[in-house]
């Protein structure tokens, strides 16, 4: 049952979100870049904080009435600070798209070189798509995955790096089942004179964990968001060395938004602190341990994954040879009641509306307490979809009724009414 106050005000509204929780409880949510807040984080980011107005920053606002604000955002600051070992943070972001391009804002000029990740290789659309601002905007160029292992090839990064000479590299991805090499890319940086970007949307909460290496004393500027692998609410930050300071706020205020989202700016300042625990720590290593296991399951079921598995949170299924798409694979699968998303592969024969591959993920799975054995029982699950192709409701249906148990055993949110 969905708030009462909802209910009595708006029935039509009340009644998705009800249907949205129920769809969250009994589901299996397996893409990568989504996770499920706490109740503290879901508390402050439905608050009254909602009801203000707070252009600028702590204790330069244009509006009047904004001492708890400057209080409240100048928490988030000290506790993302002291989180990510960061000389200054910027939390006011409202997504990672907007943090990578107020980041570009501060660094570069229009028309300057940039050199990023093929989007089909694990990139990110604004990391230079042509029909995203920063391919718009700005000179994109590439790398990619070695063909044969599927990794990153840092001599091939350098290569191209000296033949570009971009202003900007820009590191990280949203596909990317594997360690990056942060110092790597700062000596490619350093060797052709350019800044280093790193965008730890997808790994910030490995990151922030000590289960991943650190770029932020590595890089002028780091971008991520504050969902995902961190379980905080929607939304983003920049991460900087004192000398980008200045630049990276007015590219933020009043460069590419005004007012602030200070419910949210509130619940990041919740997820930060919840990040700082030692159970978000042993939480991060489950997620790894967990995506590898079910990786390993995958493989044992006859599945062939990029580069062989995974070292994240995450890892891309190949389907090429096994008869559907990645769009019809999570597609059917959501049927059974396993929510992943299409994914392209590296090279692949596909496009992007179709795909070769899909993406699942661990973060979500292992919030709700799963652990190795539960990866296992899943991995089995979705090749039995996928190797059935959705051609017998019997299947699906079994299935369906497997994830039910799982999702039984593991609740979420089982007490909010």
């Amino acid at each position: 049952m969905m708030n009462a106050t909802l209910l009595q005000a708006d029935h039509e509204v009340a009644r998705l979100i009800d249907r949205e929780l129920e769809r969250q409880q009994t589901t299996l949510m397996m893409i990568p870049s989504e996770n499920y807040a706490s109740r503290a984080t879901m508390a402050a980011a439905g608050s009254v904080l909602t009801n203000k107005y707070a252009e600028g920053y702590p204790g330069k606002r244009y509006y009047n009435g904004c001492e708890i604000y400057d209080a409240i955002e100048q928490l988030a600051i000290d506790r993302a600070k002291e989180l990510f070992r960061a000389d200054h943070a910027n939390v006011q972001l409202v997504t990672g798209t907007q943090a990578n391009m107020a980041a570009y804002f501060a660094l570069l000029e229009k028309g300057d070189r940039i050199l990023s990740m093929r989007l089909d290789h694990g990139g990110h659309l604004s990391h230079g798509r042509s029909n995203n601002f920063s391919g718009v905007w700005y000179e994109p160029h590439f790398y990619g995955v070695d063909p044969d292992t599927e990794r990153i090839d840092y001599d091939n990064v350098l290569a191209v790096a000296r033949e570009v000479r971009p202003k900007l590299i820009v590191t990280g991805a949203s596909a990317y089942p594997r360690i990056i090499d942060f110092k790597r890319f700062r000596e490619i940086a350093d060797e052709v004179g350019a800044y280093l970007l790193a965008d730890i949307a997808h790994i910030v909460g490995l990151v922030a964990a000590g289960s991943h290496p650190d770029p932020v004393p590595l890089c002028e500027v780091v971008t991520s968001t504050t969902h995902k692998t961190l379980r905080g609410p929607r939304g983003a930050l920049i991460l900087c060395r004192q000398e980008w300071a200045a630049k990276i706020d007015e590219s933020v205020f009043p460069g590419i938004q005004a007012g602030p989202l200070m419910h949210i700016l509130a619940a990041k300042a919740v997820a930060f602190k919840e990040a700082q625990s030692f159970g978000f720590r042993e939480y991060q290593r489950q997620i790894i341990r967990n995506a590898q296991a079910l990786a390993q399951s995958l493989l044992e079921e006859g599945f062939e994954l990029v580069s062989g598995g995974t070292d994240n949170h995450l890892m891309l299924v190949k389907l090429i040879g096994k008869g559907i798409s990645g769009r019809d694979a999570a597609d059917t699968l959501e049927r059974a009641g396993i929510v992943v998303n299409k994914n392209t592969i590296p090279n692949d024969p596909l496009s992007p509306a179709e795909t070769s591959g899909i993406r699942p993920g661990t973060p979500a799975l292992t919030t709700r307490g799963m652990r190795e054995q539960e990866m296992h029982r899943i991995g089995k699950l979705i090749a039995r979809v996928i190797e059935d192709k959705g051609e017998h409701e019997e299947v699906i249906a079994e299935v369906r009724k497997e994830v039910l148990d799982l999702c039984d055993a593991f609740p979420i949110y089982h007490d909010i009414i």
